[in-house]
């Protein structure tokens, strides 16, 4: 088929007798940065939790033209595919140090070092902070240690979960700033957020989430313009 990055066709996932989603389909092409916005209980999370293959779903995820969605999800992260999950999920009893050798895991090369060199200047942060425990930052710390433990993988593809959950205003500023850091290096991210005038100023395009279905999809500017995006998301 067509190879964008990553191609989603009639995705669905049921809980029980719920479906939780509903034939999604989306793509994403290298390089973008691309949003999925809607209201708690949409079905954003799953969505990403089913591409990272957490979750039984149906239907056809490809990425980079392979079609993974019979793939375990530890395959993932070495062909290029990380979640940064909601609520950050680092490992709270390990060292920064420790939660960043955790994202290289499955590599077997020369430049981890290099990588981490790389993520501590992105992260000044973590360096300073190197020998403490995970569990003992701030959420904002954590959200940019998970964040930094994903791209220790060396990932191609992003997919960020809620990333400004439960932050103050100026630590999101932060957060987001490293996250337009990490997509001017060219890695490709797909972004839920609960904040949908944020994620709407931050990525090339969106996708609008209801009860499990995708209604719109757009540029952000013009999802921004809309009336109905607007009404339901941006308060206005």
């Amino acid at each position: 088929m067509a190879a964008s990055l990553l191609d989603v066709l009639n995705l669905e996932v049921h809980y029980g007798g719920i479906a939780a989603v509903k034939g999604v389909s989306l793509a994403i092409e290298p390089g973008e940065m691309v949003c999925l916005i809607g209201a708690n209980g949409a079905g954003k999370t799953t969505t990403l939790k089913a591409l990272a293959r957490m979750l039984p779903a149906q239907g056809e995820i490809h990425y980079r033209g392979e079609r993974i969605d019979a793939l375990p999800s530890h395959a993932l992260i070495g062909r290029g595919l990380a979640l940064v999950p909601e609520g950050r999920g680092v490992f709270s009893r390990l060292t920064i140090a420790e939660n960043l050798a955790m994202g290289a895991y499955h590599r077997r090369d020369g430049e981890i070092a290099a990588d981490l060199d790389r993520i501590h200047g992105l992260l000044p942060r973590l360096r300073e902070r190197t020998s403490q425990l995970a569990g003992t930052l701030s959420g904002g710390e954590q959200q940019m240690l998970a964040i930094g433990r994903a791209l220790m993988g060396r990932p191609k593809l992003l997919l960020l979960d809620e990333p400004s959950m439960g932050l103050a205003p100026l630590m999101v500023q932060k957060v987001f700033e490293v996250i337009r850091a990490v997509a001017a290096q060219g890695v490709t991210i797909l972004l839920v957020e609960q904040n949908a005038r944020l994620a709407l100023e931050v990525c090339q395009r969106g996708y609008v989430m209801e009860s499990g279905r995708i209604t719109l999809a757009d540029s952000s500017k013009a999802l921004a313009a809309d009336t109905r995006v607007r009404a339901a998301y941006l308060g206005a």
